[in-house]
């Protein structure tokens, strides 16, 4: 007789239901809390539910002022990192040359250690240059975090790149530049683009530097969530991390 319950078909649904449950559990938990006007224990139910949470977070001048700075710092730092890494990821993935291993895992291992301690670094040096609390100085150390996605996984792309059909445009008579258009950046754009999305929730999620080198003059939305735990109510702290993970959820 077939057993449909046998004991590692159970120990796999506890499993899921346990990932499940740790997973969308804080999301049940922030979307409640955004609507709720008021839930706490031992009650099983919110008291109500109510829209003006969501109204404050964009009528307060310091929250809405993290929002904005968080959409528009993203897209300027994703944006320089593709002009400055994008070249390197070519060279990496498609040249040879004398320590281009080197540099590949130069760029890696700069990730392999806590920041903190980086970023205490380079906050040295940004007193020196007068960087603290300046827009530039928040884009630079964001612009950072995002190397390693913006490098390795457009070397790996353009390595993926068969030769032999760039060597075929040749034959046919396309300049170099019509073959990197038509055939090479093609076929290496999935990886660009999603090089580009790792490198936008790098900066839009960094939180640690930021908060180093922009306070008390810059907040993006990361940083603005560390003052907002301790003095707004949790119903506005829920709107603003739904608010935080829309686009990672997008994206």
């Amino acid at each position: 007789m077939k057993r449909y319950f046998s004991p590692s078909k159970i120990t796999l649904v506890l499993l899921i239901a346990l990932l499940t449950l740790f997973i969308l559990g804080p999301i049940v938990w922030l979307a409640v809390h955004a609507f709720a006007i008021d839930w706490k224990y031992p009650n099983l139910y919110p008291s109500g539910l109510t829209m003006k949470w969501w109204s404050k977070v964009f009528l307060d001048s310091a929250l809405s002022k993290a929002i904005k700075n968080s959409l528009i710092i993203s897209p300027i730092v994703v944006l320089l990192s593709m002009v400055i890494c994008l070249p390197a990821a070519y060279a990496a993935g498609r040249m040879k040359y004398w320590g281009r291993k080197t540099f590949m895992i130069a760029i890696f291992s700069a990730n392999s250690f806590p920041k903190i301690g980086l970023f205490a670094a380079i906050a040295t040096l940004y007193y020196t240059l007068n960087l603290m609390g300046t827009f530039l100085g928040v884009v630079i150390i964001q612009l950072l975090g995002t190397i390693i996605y913006m490098t390795w996984i457009p070397a790996a792309a353009f390595a993926s790149v068969p030769r032999y059909l760039e060597e075929a445009a040749r034959d046919a008579g396309a300049n170099k530049l019509t073959v990197f258009r038509t055939i090479t950046l093609r076929m290496a754009l999935p990886g660009i683009l999603v090089a580009i999305v790792m490198s936008f929730l790098a900066s839009f999620d960094e939180a640690q530097g930021t908060y180093l080198v922009g306070a008390p003059t810059i907040y993006t939305m990361p940083t603005e969530m560390y003052s907002l735990v301790q003095n707004y109510p949790i119903q506005v702290a829920a709107v603003f991390s739904i608010l935080l993970a829309i686009p990672s959820v997008l994206l």
